[in-house]
C-alpha cells in the first residue's frame, strides 16, 4: 500500500509482459500502425518516465502519450490485468506538473473548473444551437465539424410510432425496497443535454424510483483528470462528495465519463465520504435494468447501439443498456460493428488532437454507413460520443440520428401514456 501511494499509479502497469494482445484493441495503433501509439509501446514509455530514463519534457514522449484517447479498450483484452488507465493518469499528472497544460487545454479546463463559467458558456452554446445555424453549417472542415457536434446535442426528433400502441397507463407507487436516487446533473448534461436529464427523471419515476435533485453540484472533474490536472479533478470531486454524500441510496449518472470518475472517487480522494459516494454511483441503465424495466409503447425504429468506452471498459457495464433497449417493443436493435472501439471523442481530445480524433472516428462512420439495413438512429450513453458520432454522420451526409438510450425509452413511455397530465401521441 505504501509503495502504491509512493508510485502514484505507475504500479498498475507492473503486470504487463508485452504480449501484444492489446494491439488490435487500440484505436490509435490501428490508425497509425506505430508501436509507440499502442498500449504496449506507451507502457514502455511510461515505465521509462517513472524511472527517469526519459525526461518529462521529451517531445516524443509527450506526443505519444498525448495521442492516447484514454479509452481503456486495452484493459478488458489484457490477460495479465494491467491497469493501463491508472498508469496513464499517473504519467499525465507527472507530465502536467513538469510542463504545465497547453494554452488550449488550460483555457477549456478553466471554464469547467467554475460552475458560473461553464453555465454561461454552455447556455450561450444552447442559444446559438437554437438558431439552427450549427445544423445548417455542419460539415467536414474543422470549424464545420465542431458546429456539427453542437447540432448533434439537440433533442432528437421523435421517431415513428408503431401501430397497436398500448393504452394509457399512469406510473404506480414506489415498490417496496426500491432505492431513492440522486441525479448527478453534470455540466454538459444539465445544459446541452438537459432533455436527457429530464427524460432520465421521467423514466426512473415511471419505474418506481424516487428521484432527488441535489443542489450545489460541480463538474465531475473527468476532463481535468484525463488531461493530467488531477489537483483540479480532486477539488471538483470533493465539491460533489460534499453535496452528494448521504443525499440518497443511489447516485444515478447518465454520462459514461462522469460515471467512471465518480465510481473512482474513493481512489482519487481516499476519504470515507468519497468511498461512500463511489459505492453508490450507478449508470442509469443499471438502475433501469434492475427495475425490469417496464415496457411502454412500440417504436418502429432500427437502432444501432454503440458502447461508450467509459461505460463498457472503465465501468464494465455492457449488458444493462442493451437490456433497456430490448425492453422497447417494436424496436429493431443491433450492436454496431466495432461498438467496443472508441469514437475519438474522449473528452476534450477531439479539440486538442483533431486529426487523430477524426482518423479514429472514420472507421465507426464507415461501419454505420455499411450496416444493412441502415439504422435510423445510433444509440449511445455519453454526451461526447453523441456529439462526435452525430457530427461525423452529418459530415458524411448520412441522414441518421443519434440518441441516448433513455430518450428512446422516454418516447416509448410517453406514447404509452405513462406520464400524468400528458396525452398519448398518435
Amino acid at each position: 500500500m505504501a509503495e502504491a501511494a509512493t508510485r502514484g499509479g505507475f504500479e498498475a502497469l507492473d503486470p504487463c509482459v508485452h504480449c501484444g494482445f492489446c494491439l488490435p484493441a487500440c484505436p490509435t495503433y490501428l490508425a497509425t500502425g506505430d508501436e509507440s501509439d499502442s498500449p504496449r509501446g506507451r507502457i514502455v514509455l511510461m515505465r521509462a518516465l517513472e524511472r527517469g530514463e526519459i525526461p518529462a519534457d521529451d517531445p516524443a514522449l509527450r506526443e505519444h502519450l498525448d495521442a492516447c484517447l484514454g479509452c481503456r479498450g486495452c484493459e478488458p483484452v489484457c490477460p495479465a490485468g494491467v491497469g493501463y488507465g491508472r498508469g496513464l493518469e499517473a504519467a499525465r499528472e507527472r507530465l502536467t506538473r513538469a510542463n504545465g497544460l497547453s494554452a488550449r487545454a488550460r483555457g477549456i479546463l478553466s471554464v469547467f473548473r467554475s460552475r458560473w463559467r461553464w453555465a454561461v458558456a454552455l447556455r450561450f452554446a444552447s442559444a446559438f444551437r437554437a438558431t439552427g445555424l450549427p445544423a445548417l453549417l455542419a460539415g467536414g472542415s474543422r470549424i464545420r465539424f465542431n458546429l456539427g457536434m453542437l447540432a448533434a446535442s439537440a433533442q432528437r426528433q421523435r421517431g415513428r410510432a408503431a401501430p397497436g400502441q398500448a393504452p394509457p397507463i399512469r406510473h404506480t407507487a414506489r415498490p417496496p425496497n426500491r432505492p431513492t436516487v440522486a441525479l448527478f446533473e453534470g455540466c454538459v448534461m444539465s445544459t446541452l443535454f438537459r432533455h436527457v436529464n429530464d427524460a432520465t427523471v421521467r423514466v426512473l419515476e415511471a419505474n418506481g424510483y424516487e428521484v432527488v435533485r441535489v443542489r450545489g453540484q460541480a463538474c465531475c472533474g473527468a476532463l481535468h483528470d484525463h488531461a493530467g490536472d488531477r489537483d483540479a479533478a480532486r477539488a471538483l470531486i470533493a465539491e460533489n462528495v460534499a453535496v452528494l454524500d448521504g443525499a440518497a441510496d443511489r447516485i444515478v449518472v447518465n454520462s459514461a465519463g462522469c460515471g467512471a470518475i465518480l465510481k473512482e472517487a474513493g481512489h482519487l480522494l481516499e476519504s470515507p465520504g468519497a468511498a461512500r459516494v463511489a459505492s453508490r454511483v450507478r449508470d442509469v441503465s443499471e438502475l433501469l435494468a434492475d427495475a425490469g424495466p417496464r415496457q411502454g409503447a412500440p417504436l418502429d425504429l432500427h437502432a444501432a447501439y454503440d458502447a461508450p468506452c467509459h461505460l463498457q471498459h472503465a465501468q464494465r457495464v455492457h449488458a444493462a443498456p442493451l437490456q433497456v433497449l430490448r425492453s422497447i417493443p417494436g424496436l429493431t436493435l443491433r450492436e454496431l460493428s466495432g461498438s467496443d472501439r472508441c469514437c475519438g471523442s474522449a473528452g476534450i481530445f477531439s479539440i486538442l488532437e483533431p486529426e487523430m480524433s477524426r482518423a479514429v472516428l472514420a472507421e465507426k462512420i464507415r461501419n454505420i454507413a455499411e450496416a444493412s439495413p441502415r439504422p435510423d438512429v445510433v444509440v449511445t450513453g455519453n454526451p461526447g460520443c453523441l456529439m462526435q458520432i452525430g457530427a461525423g454522420l452529418r459530415a458524411a451526409h448520412l441522414d441518421i440520428g443519434v440518441a441516448h438510450p433513455v430518450e428512446l425509452l422516454d418516447r416509448s413511455y410517453r406514447d404509452a401514456g405513462f406520464y400524468s397530465g400528458e396525452k398519448r401521441e398518435e
